[in-house]
């Protein structure tokens, strides 16, 4: 499986650096107003794409604040690797899920990532967070 980093980070505006926990870390805590990171890498110029798919966050305790693309190579080359970067934005107390599909090559003709479902003998892979919000 590819590496997958999740880093969390206090709101906007601390100055304080992102803790960086290893892939197996599925269960977030954060606080109210807190803002953090689910990083993947990510190469479009072959089919690889992530998703945040159902069931989705519940936006009474979690809201998507952003999504961007992050070259590796400050976009100087085309079809190089890079880091996808979601960010959470804690909304009210809770707990909720954040599931993120993995969509491949061998994948991109599955249901689950678009298609018509002409791959059926390839999965893709789904990682599930359990977020809590204190």
């Amino acid at each position: 499986m590819l590496a997958l980093l999740l880093v969390t980070g206090c709101a906007s505006g601390s100055g304080e650096q992102p803790t960086s926990h290893p892939t197996q870390d599925t269960t977030i805590t954060a606080e109210m107003g807190e803002r953090f990171t689910l990083s993947v890498p990510e190469n479009s110029s072959t089919r690889e794409h992530w998703y945040v798919v159902a069931p989705q966050p519940d936006a009474s305790v979690l809201r998507t604040a952003d999504r961007r693309y992050e070259a590796a190579d400050d976009g100087k080359s085309v079809g190089g690797d890079g880091t996808l970067v979601f960010t959470f934005e804690a909304t009210g107390r809770g707990n909720t899920q954040i599931v993120l599909l993995h969509c491949t090559f061998p994948t991109a003709g599955t249901k689950a990532c678009g298609g018509d479902g002409s791959s059926a003998a390839a999965v893709p892979a789904r990682i599930t967070y359990s977020v809590t919000v204190d």
